[in-house]
């Protein structure tokens, strides 16, 4: 396994250039820049974090289009999820607009969505997990996943957690661009240390909300 030196500029051009060129000959024409400027780099990140963060998956390359009208056939940016729970974890993507850092939970089997509503509405969990996400949000994280445009029946209008239970799903994400640090080793810490404010948040949905 190679040692992590950073992801290189490269990587973030390389899906600029895929923007427009989206076929399978450019693909297959550019495809060890793909392994030696993408894949590569973020394995051996991956690697290196997994001992504070567990294995991560890195997604396939290729779009499914089976029931898309957009046939493109590769996805423009490459993800990569470190699992604690099947669904619940820490996302990493690199796109042309740089690396973008999440963690949460995306699942919603209706079991899963009961033990999510039921734990927010309960005060201890619930109020828990409002300083989390506040905690998340002054961070400078976005606080994204699904989410109804109502408070979901059985529950008080006026809930003061009103805007979590509207959530079927939770993460939390922040685009940090392309900064001097990320083409040098240094990028495994400033990653770490952004996935460890989200480790609460993950860490909540496993025990309170698990799939």
């Amino acid at each position: 396994m190679s040692t992590f030196e950073g992801i290189p500029t490269a990587a973030f051009r390389f899906y600029a250039e895929l923007e427009e060129n989206n076929n399978r000959e450019w693909w297959l024409e550019h495809k060890t820049t793909y392994d030696a400027e993408v894949r590569e780099p973020l394995t051996a990140l991956l690697s290196e974090l997994e001992p504070q963060f567990g294995p991560a998956k890195i997604f396939r390359p290729n779009r499914d289009i089976r029931f898309s009208q957009d046939k493109s056939p590769y996805k423009t940016a490459q993800g990569a999820f470190a699992a604690k729970q099947e669904g619940v974890g820490f996302y990493l993507q690199i796109s042309a607009d740089g690396l973008l850092i999440g963690g949460g939970y995306h699942s919603h089997t209706p079991a899963q969505l009961g033990r999510f509503r039921t734990a927010v509405d309960a005060p201890g969990s619930g109020e828990e997990l409002q300083r989390i996400v506040e905690a998340v949000a002054a961070a400078g994280f976005t606080i994204e996943g699904e989410k109804l445009k109502t408070v979901p029946k059985g529950f008080d209008k006026e809930h003061p957690r009103g805007e979590l239970l509207k959530h079927k799903s939770l993460s939390a994400g922040i685009e940090v661009g392309q900064p001097e640090w990320l083409s040098r080793p240094s990028a495994k810490d400033e990653i770490a240390s952004r996935w460890e404010v989200l480790r609460p948040l993950v860490e909540w949905v496993g025990l309170h909300a698990a799939p």
